[in-house]
């Protein structure tokens, strides 16, 4: 993880196919079961996965808070990128990115904050939360690809 001008970079390795890694980003229902940190669920309203289609979701958290999001999908580069600008909130523009590895993937996920106050605010939970972001992709694929 390093941490630029308004961005936070996070990446994984995953002993996984890119083909497959890439399935649970742009499935909703696969989506739907590991974005967020540890403990949370979500609820999908809206979710279409292509260039300017809609995602909107509430984020339900440990403690019972639930957390309104609105993004918009920027870019799907099948296999290789991912482009997301979340517009509810601190906005901000994720690029996720997929690199094949020997039957493995590097997974980049770039979080690029508009505005470095709200980057500020949001970099002390938005470390962490985004590293348990990723492990909770990967025990998702463990169970997609058992």
């Amino acid at each position: 993880m390093t941490i630029g001008k308004n961005e936070i970079v996070s990446s994984r390795e995953l002993d996984f196919p890119r083909e497959l890694v890439f399935r649970a980003w742009t499935t909703p229902d696969l989506l739907a079961r590991w974005w967020g940190p540890h403990g949370f669920t979500n609820t999908f309203h809206e979710c279409d996965i292509s260039p300017g289609g809609t995602w909107r979701f509430t984020m339900h958290g440990p403690d019972g808070a639930d957390y309104p999001n609105y993004s918009v999908f920027v870019e799907i580069m099948p296999q290789e990128r991912i482009v997301i600008d979340h517009l509810s909130g601190h906005e901000f523009r994720v690029t996720a990115t997929f690199e094949v590895l020997e039957g493995r993937t590097m997974v980049t996920f770039r979080q690029l904050f508009k505005k470095t106050e709200e980057f500020e605010q949001a970099k002390p939970y938005c470390v962490e939360g985004n590293e348990q972001n990723l492990d909770r992709l990967g025990k998702l694929l463990a169970e997609l690809a058992s």
